[in-house]
């Protein structure tokens, strides 16, 4: 079996989902190194897209005397801690980490002691096969936990769900679903979880429908539909045809004809692709990102298709283009990525 891994850690994952309620505090529970490391990967990654914020988090610190003889004393006192605050947070997030399951800590049992604030136990210990995506999944389930059916009012509306807060464009990708839905007349009801506070949460069963950033957050669609009856749709789209797809669908599911938003969006598409007709008749070759985790098919069918659009030739001596990773979201997406490949064919 091999045993390398690209996945990343569960923990970064989750946190990169629940340091975004802004009005919360996440305690890791573990040794500081944990919190350390995470602070400072969630510190540089908001500074490199100009967010000039601080993470709030807290850690149980544990020592190896926790660990011999159990470290909920010491959760019970950073929980305390973090109620203590100025203001005092509107909800905790307790993140176990893979020493804490390892020595059996009943993390859950303490959070749900009753303290006026809501404390919700996030297990996102690794070690037994959760990875990065996993620990988004179990954090925005966690969030979710928090909204409560009854306060949904229903409205025209769309929720994000699942955004990628730590790559670069996230905004940028909101901002083209935004356009793409004001087609069909729908805004963006909640970025969930995207720089919101818990109370905002009560409008998370009020949308139409929720928009999976990608498929492998299905599991978290069926519960938000369990919850509170939305549909979902199970992606962000990507590509020519797969915008216009994206509109039918979401269309469809709002009950609206959605065939003028359609014809608009290929004829805006068309106008795009005519602003990089002087590359048709270039020879590309696609390289994929990284030699053992191969290309995301979703990327090179977006590939494919653009450079069918634009004449293209596909071939092995063709100037070498990267795939890009995740695949471009909508229309924008394309057009920022057919500005790269014109630099590199036209060196």
């Amino acid at each position: 079996m091999n045993s390398s891994r690209f996945e990343g850690c569960t923990l970064t994952g989750a946190l990169s989902v629940l340091t975004e309620v802004r009005d919360a505090v996440c305690i890791i529970h573990g040794p500081a190194g944990c919190a350390h490391h995470n602070f400072s990967l969630l510190h540089a990654t908001l500074l490199s897209n100009d967010r000039l914020e601080v993470p709030l988090l807290l850690s149980t610190r544990l020592t190896e005397n926790d660990i011999i003889f159990g470290g909920e004393e010491a959760l019970e006192t950073t929980i305390a801690r973090a109620l203590s605050l100025s203001p005092t947070p509107a909800s905790i997030f307790v993140l176990s980490t893979c020493i804490v399951e390892t020595i059996g800590d009943d993390t859950e049992a303490v959070c749900a002691k009753p303290r006026g604030v809501p404390v919700i136990a996030v297990p996102t210990a690794g070690f037994l096969g959760g990875v990065f995506e996993t620990g988004i999944k179990g954090a925005l389930l966690a969030v979710a936990s928090l909204a409560r059916p009854e306060t949904a009012e229903p409205t025209l509306s769309a929720n994000l769900v699942g955004e990628k807060n730590l790559e670069y464009g996230v905004d940028e990708n909101a901002a083209e679903i935004a356009r793409l839905l004001g087609r069909l007349g729908i805004g963006i009801n909640l970025r969930f979880v995207r720089g919101i506070s818990t109370r905002d949460l009560e409008r998370l069963g009020s949308a139409t429908v929720n928009i999976l950033r990608e498929p492998a957050l299905q599991p978290v669609g069926e519960d938000l539909r369990r919850r509170f009856g939305t549909p979902y749709v199970d992606s962000f789209p990507a590509g020519l045809s797969g915008t216009c797809r994206f509109l039918e669908e979401v269309g469809r599911i709002s009950g609206i004809d959605a065939s003028d938003a359609v014809e608009e969006e290929r004829a805006y598409q068309k106008a795009m692709l005519e602003g990089f007709c002087d590359m048709a008749g270039s020879r590309v070759c696609f390289q994929t990102a990284h030699p053992m985790l191969g290309a995301d098919p979703a990327a090179e069918a977006v590939c494919t298709e653009c450079a069918r659009a634009l004449d293209l030739t596909v071939a092995p001596d063709g100037v070498l283009v990267p795939f890009p990773y995740p695949a471009p979201v909508g229309t924008a997406g394309l057009r920022r990525m057919l500005h790269r490949w014109r630099l590199l064919v036209r060196g």
